[in-house]
């Protein structure tokens, strides 16, 4: 259980147009569930402060939502993946921001735990997992960094404000780093099922 030193705000991010995946990705089905039913079930889970869903009208149709999860529709999905930072923001009350998105079908609370247990020991640090060298998701800021987040436009995420301060970064190399693999692309989906 979290201490009480910080307070998580976790955002799920599930607006996105899958433009590459050249279908609403996010419903596709990972062992009988969608990803996006996955990434909720995921997001309940986690012992954090507060909890948000930042989705579309037509998504939240098509999955069933715990009572402990806040959700916000992004009616503009097309302008990029700042809009839904900026709504999970806004909504946020806690001193971080924790970012998850919905493409990640493998991803655990095992696999959540230790960024959230990293950011109450390193309660200044932007925290992210690196698989293969390349930096990936989810990601935890100090509320600190609020109104720089809020600033991004387009299809801008955080890795901006992430990659614009190096000695602010602290990186958790994960115990099973498939499970961080998202699934952008047609062929990544079929791997994902072999």
């Amino acid at each position: 259980m979290m201490s009480n030193l910080i307070k998580v705000s976790a955002i799920l991010l599930a607006a996105g147009l899958s433009c590459r995946m050249g279908e609403d990705k996010l419903l596709l089905n990972y062992h009988t569930i969608s990803f996006l039913q996955q990434a909720v079930n995921l997001l309940s889970e986690l012992p954090v402060y507060e909890r948000f869903l930042v989705t579309t009208e037509a998504r939240l149709e098509h999955m069933t939502l715990p009572p402990c999860i806040s959700a916000y529709i992004n009616a503009n999905p097309e302008n990029g993946q700042s809009g839904s930072i900026r709504i999970g923001i806004e909504a946020a009350t806690g001193t971080h921001l924790l970012f998850l998105v919905a493409d990640q079908p493998k991803l655990s609370l095992a696999d959540v735990m230790p960024l959230i247990t990293a950011a109450e020991e390193f309660p200044d640090k932007i925290i992210f997992p690196v698989i293969d060298s390349k930096p990936s998701s989810p990601t935890v800021f100090p509320a600190g960094f609020r109104q720089e987040l809020l600033k991004l436009s387009g299809d801008e995420g955080g890795r901006i404000v992430r990659d614009a301060y190096p000695k602010k970064r602290y990186t958790i190399k994960p115990e099973n780093p498939m499970n961080f693999i998202d699934i952008d692309t047609a062929e990544d989906f079929y791997y994902l099922n072999i």
